[in-house]
């Protein structure tokens, strides 16, 4: 049996104000706890239909009804836990980083951590306009890779000026990036969905590369954010 107290700060956890006072934030599904138990990521409490056999003192069995009333998802997992937020480390720019201006999606920001795991890129930083890494729903999109990428949340203009790294930056009427030569180390910088990279972000990017499109109407208007991290990520590994 839950008690009030203990519904009371899951369900809070969905705001991120609440996340940021309390330093937790919630995962659900078994695949992806149980792939953050491996992690460096911290358990602070398990709350589950079916028991994980891990420490009693964290596990707490629950019925059906009870996971439904302090779940986030529309159909719940048979378990949902409590993560400490870590401290995020220093940036090391030795290698590819991906950064984005207020990408706002939390769909989209899920599927970007994701798509850093899979082509390497261990550091992503993000404006303090982009959507909270530790909302329920990135979570849920980035499907354990939350763990293995290391993310912050800076002033994304002075990052930028300070870094001794090339800046290359996603737009419409930038070089075709399947004819730019594309260097092992950089920022790749991603803008938000509806209004691309902002002017001021613009100003100090140094190399602007888009997608070209094929389509004979040439009609479509842009690529969703995630999709074109995705694309751009694979050139510049293929390279």
């Amino acid at each position: 049996m839950l008690s009030k107290n203990q519904i009371k700060l899951i369900t809070s956890l969905k705001q991120k104000k609440q996340r940021q006072q309390h330093g937790f934030f919630v995962v659900e599904g078994v695949k992806t706890i149980k792939e953050l138990l491996q992690s460096h990521l911290k358990l602070h409490a398990l709350y589950t239909t079916e028991t994980f056999n891990i420490d009693a003192k964290v596990e707490v069995l629950i019925s059906e009804s009870d996971l439904k009333r302090i779940s986030f998802l529309t159909t719940p997992n048979t378990a949902l836990a409590i993560f400490k937020i870590p401290k995020p480390k220093a940036i090391e720019t030795n290698g590819l980083v991906v950064a984005l201006d207020a990408v706002r999606d939390p769909g989209n920001l899920g599927t970007i951590i994701r798509l850093c795991d899979w082509f390497g890129v261990k550091e992503l930083v993000c404006s303090t306009e982009t959507v909270d890494c530790f909302n329920p729903k990135v979570i849920q999109s980035t499907m354990g890779s939350i763990a293995r990428v290391n993310i912050n949340y800076i002033n994304l203009t002075t990052f930028l000026k300070e870094a001794e790294l090339p800046v290359f930056g996603a737009f419409m009427e930038g070089e075709t990036v399947y004819k730019k030569r594309l260097p092992e180390k950089g920022i790749l910088v991603m803008g938000n969905e509806a209004n691309g990279v902002s002017k001021e972000i613009e100003a100090i990017i140094t190399e602007k590369i888009a997608i070209p499109r094929y389509g004979d109407l040439q009609a479509t208007e842009s690529l969703n954010v995630a999709t074109a991290t995705a694309i751009l990520l694979s050139e510049f590994r293929r390279q």
